[in-house]
């Protein structure tokens, strides 16, 4: 995965990069409710992985905002050009692997299922939660599918680990019948602010509904 090395010295946020640095737990999270209504109905009506669909609509709208590309390397900043994925499969036994797919604008949303599926079955077959190589360019992806919740608190490694995360959990209806699903964005403040958060919001409804098309 490409990457460019940002300027920091004419970097707009140096002072708060610094700041955020020296924080023991500098990353900042939201949970926002995300209406998938339509979609949950397409993909059970079309036999689509309503997983697979919500998983590329997050990351390909994670990849519109610049600052959830960027990663803090060698005490500088480093901007990929399109990071992908890392997401959790449930194995039998009730423990979990990783699942790395990559994630191509240009790719169909049939191709793109079936290289996902096929990856799926994959990653079953050799479980392991070994991170990749190139683990620094991916969104890290997970989901509590039992519980509809309100917040999380989520893992993270601390210091200049700046993944991002993306998790949601089971959709529930509200007082309208819409169904509502509890998605939440983790990432390091060291890079990304509330405005960077709420585009990433704001692009994943328009990527839900291009899903939709």
């Amino acid at each position: 995965m490409k990457y460019r090395r940002l300027n920091l010295d004419a970097y707009p946020r140096r002072a708060h990069f610094d700041y955020f640095r020296t924080l023991a737990d500098p990353y900042v999270g939201v949970t926002v409710d995300v209406d998938v209504t339509e979609l949950a109905a397409l993909c059970h009506e079309m036999g689509r992985s309503f997983y697979l669909v919500f998983l590329r609509a997050a990351v390909l709208a994670a990849n519109r905002v610049p600052e959830l590309r960027q990663r803090i390397l060698d005490g500088g900043i480093v901007e990929y050009e399109r990071c992908e994925s890392s997401h959790i499969e449930l194995l039998e036994n009730g423990a979990y692997c990783y699942c790395a797919l990559t994630h191509d604008p240009e790719q169909s949303l049939e191709d793109y299922l079936a290289y996902a599926e096929a990856a799926r079955i994959a990653c079953k077959s050799h479980p392991s939660i070994d991170e990749a190589e190139d683990a620094l360019g991916q969104y890290f992806i997970s989901t509590v599918p039992w519980l509809h919740y309100t917040s999380l608190h989520q893992p993270t490694a601390g210091g200049d680990e700046s993944n991002p995360r993306i998790t949601w959990g089971k959709y529930a209806p509200d007082f309208r019948g819409r169904r509502m699903m509890p998605v939440t964005l983790l990432a390091h403040h060291a890079l990304v602010d509330g405005l960077q958060i709420a585009q990433f919001y704001d692009y994943l409804n328009e990527e839900i509904s291009k899903m939709k098309e």
